[in-house]
């Protein structure tokens, strides 16, 4: 692989509309709406405002296994944000995460609603109201929240560091593809460490952990993020192969990762969530077709 052209800085940087990429459309350097859209607002008490990205799986995951354990106050509206579109500009997106990513949550359940932002954030405020999912004693619970935050420092080195370089940037550059390689695969080592001697991340129980490590890290481990998998050797980490795995077989693992999904077959995309019945019925290939626009 040659080497880039040598770039100099300039004294002052300016914004090059042009430049970035897949997503240079979307990228920019102030944060505020552009447009005026309010949120819709369904009946559940939980508003989550989302995309079935990794960052966005955590949270429906999460939703669906307090389900599952019978809370049924857990039970939630996720509305499609389609960031490629600019959804996330919108003013009540905005008023609901300044930062403008999803995925981001209204809780309605009290008095006055609760705007809950970063998915590291929503799974913290949602395994406390429930009390589920993160340990209680100091120990434990301290060893699962240093995983959570783990993952939330790691997670932009493999997504907007590597990901970007290796699958997204407009020309292929040896410098930061290998220098993001090996920080990813020095992750997948440090994982594979921790679950060769435990079986959660967290210790022998599945927590909130686990959930937002998965969506990245066991994608990553099968070789899905960035069709990266043998440029990587990720099957060569055996015990976050088994940790991988043993997660996805999960029901309600299933069941999160189809909420929100926009890609990959038809039956396991469901745009919007509104109720349980809604994985039998309104997955993408038993939506009606868009009638066609008159001439």
């Amino acid at each position: 692989m040659s080497e880039p052209t040598a770039y100099e800085p300039p004294k002052v940087w300016s914004w090059n509309k042009e430049n970035g990429g897949r997503f240079a459309a979307i990228n920019r350097p102030i944060a505020g709406p552009t447009h005026d859209k309010d949120l819709p607002v369904g009946r559940h008490p939980l508003q989550l405002y989302s995309l079935g990205t990794p960052n966005g799986v955590k949270v429906t995951v999460m939703l669906e296994e307090l389900l599952a354990l019978g809370h049924a106050g857990a039970e939630y509206d996720a509305w499609l944000i389609n960031i490629g579109a600019g959804d996330q500009f919108g003013s009540g997106f905005v008023a609901a995460n300044p930062n403008s990513k999803i995925p981001a949550l209204v809780d309605h359940s009290g008095p006055t609603p609760i705007r809950v932002f970063e998915s590291g954030a929503i799974l913290i405020h949602l395994a406390e109201k429930f009390g589920a999912f993160l340990p209680t004693e100091p120990g434990p619970r301290a060893e699962c929240l240093s995983w959570v935050m783990w993952l939330m420092g790691s997670a932009p080195f493999l997504g907007g560091g590597f990901g970007h370089f290796y699958a997204y940037a407009p020309t292929k550059m040896e410098y930061p593809i290998d220098r993001y390689a090996m920080e990813v695969k020095r992750q997948m080592d440090v994982l594979d460490r921790r679950l060769a001697e435990s079986e959660y991340l967290g210790g022998a129980d599945y927590t909130i952990a686990d959930m937002a490590t998965w969506p990245w890290y066991g994608a990553m481990a099968k070789g899905v993020l960035y069709g990266a998998g043998e440029f990587l050797s990720v099957a060569d980490y055996k015990h976050v192969q088994r940790w991988t795995d043993q997660i996805a077989e999960r029901p309600a693992v299933k069941r999160g990762r189809m909420v929100n999904r926009t890609f990959g077959d038809p039956s396991s995309q469901l745009h919007e969530r509104h109720e349980a019945s809604d994985f039998e019925t309104r997955t993408a290939d038993k939506l009606a077709p868009a009638a066609p626009a008159a001439s």
